[in-house]
């Protein structure tokens, strides 16, 4: 029961830490893991290098494949990038066991005590971020620790010792052994921890540890796998990809290439087990990736038939194109793709309001049941952009990407008002069509020029968000000063019209409006473009 406890709470600290590790990591990355995501290509190499990296900085490569089932759920990420991707997190994982193995556990108070004083007394968010990586780092070799001296007793259990030694005879059991640890913890870094524990107090050679790696590496496909569930086929394909590659690779290893690694590990390392089962890990998921790159597209092929089109089925058309909740396992690369949702809304909500405005100048009827639709769109964005804003609020993030969600609650908003005012637009639209209402000359060129003015700054606007460009915001500002002026104008002017009986009153009741409309479509764009300049 001891064994069982210590194990359990070592595990525990090691999974906390090495979580705890991984928020930092990516806190302080922020924005540049943003950028290394939009490197991706076709170009599958690259693929390999971004799953690597991002998986280096968030400490899990069932996270990053889960991040990749969501991409391609989103309809953003192509099968192809996907294998390259998911090749390289499997790589970039390599590195927790290479630092578990090493006999550095001296440094996990040290670390635990800097990180702590620096939490505790330091107010700046860069700071605290460095805080919880050495907090994570200390705690994460705690754990270790922990489990290192839980499974020392297991020594002088004879039945235990010839259990994991028959792992070596047959690997099939220790294959299916590493699988279970792995699918049930949900991590391949904690379940190799636990790996080099055993090592670390000689309870198993590397010939025995082998099958349970591999089977290990079998088991971090579980996460995917569950995380496609209910997904579009793409990102179904994408979970089997992730499968075959590890499967396949694990088979042609231990058939064929495990006697070489062995030899290879014990060389490098003849006495330190732990060592010696670390390497192994990154010398087999290198080699499997170099062995299994060129056939990439055999393996999405083979993805192709094993979930094929089904003969008149299609994807569901989704509401979102750049969202998924897979994706907030990444906090930075959802707060990317939230905002190019939200410019997709924005384009919506234009396309809502230059229909609108079309339909009242050539009384299209088409053009204004085409407004309706967008509207009934932006309506169902604006709750699926604010419902997943309020679950990445909850995600790990760094002070300048909070203040970013923050502002997007209000700033969806705005989008969605433009929106109601081109609905507004579509129902003056309506009104002149029944009542076959028309306008002076004179009157038509004030609304087309009111209108391109607010059109051309809330086209900014969506720009000043796309880009973060503050240099774009006095121009928005001195746009809204010209609506304004043009607003007051305008309405001097009508009237002069009506009183010179040059106007009638339902068609005056239809351009006050509209100029009303218009003007707050110009508000909304300085209300955007204001939250860009206070973030």
């Amino acid at each position: 029961m001891d064994i069982a406890i210590g194990i359990m709470g070592g595990l525990g600290l090691f999974l906390y830490g090495m979580n705890l590790m991984g928020d930092g990591l990516q806190k302080s990355a922020g924005s540049k893991l943003k950028r290394i995501i939009e490197l991706l290509t076709s170009n599958v190499i690259m693929g390999v290098l971004v799953g690597m990296v991002v998986t280096m900085v968030i400490q899990s490569s069932s996270a990053t494949t889960v991040m990749v089932v969501g991409f391609v759920n989103a309809g953003i990420m192509s099968l192809t990038q996907a294998i390259g991707v998911i090749m390289g997190a499997n790589i970039g994982t390599t590195i927790t066991a290479q630092l578990v193995s090493l006999d550095v556990d001296f440094l996990a108070p040290v670390a635990l005590g800097i990180g702590i004083v620096i939490y505790m007394f330091s107010n700046k968010p860069k700071h605290k971020n460095i805080a919880e990586i050495l907090i994570g780092f200390g705690i994460l070799f705690t754990g270790m620790d922990f489990m290192k001296e839980a499974v020392k007793p297991l020594a002088g259990y004879q039945g235990f010792t010839d259990m994991l030694l028959s792992f070596g005879h047959h690997p099939i059991l220790g294959v299916l052994m590493g699988f279970a640890i792995t699918a049930i913890v949900q991590s391949s870094s904690a379940s190799m921890g636990m790996l080099i524990a055993l090592a670390s107090q000689g309870l198993i050679p590397i010939t025995a540890a082998l099958p349970i790696l591999y089977g290990e590496n079998i088991g971090t496909c579980v996460t995917s796998l569950i995380s496609s569930i209910g997904a579009s086929r793409n990102a179904r394909r994408a979970a089997i990809m992730h499968l075959t590659f590890n499967v396949l690779g694990s088979m042609i290893f231990m058939f064929i290439l495990s006697k070489p690694i062995v030899a290879i590990v014990t060389a490098i390392d003849p006495t330190d087990a732990a060592r010696q089962i670390a390497n192994a890990h990154t010398l087999f998921n290198i080699l499997n990736v170099i062995v299994l790159l060129p056939f990439n597209k055999l393996i999405v092929k083979l993805a192709l038939k094993l979930v094929p089109e089904t003969k008149g089925e299609q994807d569901d058309d989704k509401v979102v194109k750049y969202i998924d909740d897979r994706m907030i396992e990444t906090p930075s690369i959802a707060l990317a793709n939230i905002v190019k949702e939200t410019l997709r809304m924005g384009e919506k909500s234009k396309e809502s309001l230059n229909a609108a405005m079309d339909g009242i100048v050539d009384k299209s009827k088409e053009k204004i049941e085409l407004s309706f639709k967008r509207e009934k769109l932006i309506n169902e964005l604006q709750k699926s952009i604010l419902n997943y804003l309020l679950k990445l609020s909850k995600a790990s993030l760094n002070e300048d990407s909070r203040e970013t969600v923050d502002a997007l609650f209000n700033t969806v908003n705005d989008i969605e008002r433009v929106s109601d005012h081109a609905e507004n637009i579509s129902e003056l639209s309506s009104i002149v069509i029944e009542k076959d209402l028309s306008f002076s000359e004179n009157a038509i060129e004030e609304m087309k020029n009111i209108y391109s003015k607010s059109q051309e700054n809330f086209k900014k606007a969506l720009k000043c968000l796309e880009e973060n460009d503050k240099n774009m915001i006095n121009i928005i500002y001195k746009l809204e000063d010209e609506v304004d002026a043009l607003d007051k104008l305008y309405r001097k002017l009508h009237i002069e019209r009506l009183n010179n009986g040059k106007c009638t009153i339902d068609s005056g009741v239809v351009f006050l409006d509209l100029l009303t409309n218009l003007e707050r479509v110009s508000d909304h764009s300085c209300n955007i473009a204001n939250r860009v300049e206070s973030n």
